[in-house]
């Protein structure tokens, strides 16, 4: 990993909608146009992500998407409505920071939800895209929402329980479960946000046990736990407002796109049968599978990231 940099360049970029997201970017101002795509969705940005970059070769972007991290207003805040707040209000958000920042074409990196919107973003514009890297790849099919929030429940039947009885709904299928944690998270009584919201970092905690990480969804912050939650149930809610199946079918439209995908054959989050089925739908696309790795990736998974964008930046000479 190459050594944690502080932004040259920061801001805020009023999208519309009374939201207003934060950016920064990093690296050579010059250099080969990057854009960091977080998780969540609602985690926020982090500036480790920066660190896969060669700071002089690129110029890496990376963003707080609505609701979230220091972009304004705060999911956090029941007031916040989340109207506004869909995937392809976010796909526009990323078009307005490419128009803003002056980019004509740029690569795309992240991972978990992250991928599934910049390959929304790249099959929508795929004439702005120079490369894609994506780590524990995602399409969020209602099929994958099943598997997260019920099928993975096999492997961690006490939690899964917990998790139910925590929706308030008596349901057993995911889809139920997903609604009753959106309801929740919007209630008026702030402890039923707050109970809901630690049942839900619970069961994500749950799935991703046997990784290194500890807690990585309970540790949050309390407004960024409530945040993330909020959002993702509000997401998943809705299938992220896409066609079962359309980022898988449309991946035609990414023909002539280099691309990377790096996923864990351990990750019970995001099974590894979704980068199998996008790396046979995107014939530019080379998949690398890490035996012993899961959700959150391991020292080899980062590697495989570094050496990528390591590779697709080898035309841009350091400054």
């Amino acid at each position: 990993m190459y050594p944690q940099s502080e932004p040259y360049e920061h801001g805020m970029l009023d999208v519309g909608d009374g939201h207003v997201l934060y950016w920064e970017a990093h690296g050579n101002p010059a250099g080969k146009p990057a854009l960091v795509v977080h998780g969540g969705p609602g985690t926020g940005s982090h500036r480790g992500g920066t660190r896969y970059f060669d700071p002089a070769r690129y110029r890496v972007v990376v963003f707080d998407q609505r609701g979230c991290g220091r972009s304004t207003p705060h999911a956090s805040d029941p007031a916040t409505a989340l109207t506004h707040n869909t995937t392809h209000h976010l796909l526009s958000d990323m078009e307005r920071f490419r128009v803003h920042l002056g980019v004509d074409r740029w690569l795309l990196y992240g991972g978990s939800w992250g991928s599934t919107l910049l390959l929304a973003y790249a099959e929508a514009h795929p004439d702005r895209v120079t490369e894609i890297v994506v780590s524990a790849v995602t399409t969020t099919r209602r099929s994958e929402i099943a598997w997260l929030y019920e099928g993975a429940g096999r492997f961690f039947p006490e939690a899964w329980e917990r998790f139910r009885e925590g929706s308030g709904t008596g349901a057993r299928t995911a889809a139920d479960l997903v609604a009753g944690y959106a309801r929740l998270t919007e209630d008026p009584d702030p402890a039923v946000r707050e109970k809901a919201t630690a049942d839900w970092c619970a069961w994500e905690d749950a799935v991703v046990s046997l990784e290194s990480a500890a807690a990585p969804y309970a540790g949050r912050s309390d407004a960024g736990r409530l945040a993330m939650v909020r959002i993702c149930a509000h997401y998943f809610a809705h299938g992220a407002w896409l066609e079962e199946g359309a980022l898988l079918r449309d991946a035609h439209r990414l023909a002539g796109i280099p691309g990377v995908l790096v996923h864990g054959r351990l990750d019970l989050g995001s099974p590894l049968s979704t980068a199998w089925e996008l790396a046979r739908a995107w014939p530019d696309a080379e998949l690398t599978v890490v035996a012993d790795s899961g959700h959150f990736g391991t020292e080899t998974t980062r590697a495989h990231v570094r050496g990528a964008l390591d590779r697709f930046a080898a035309g841009h000479p350091p400054a």
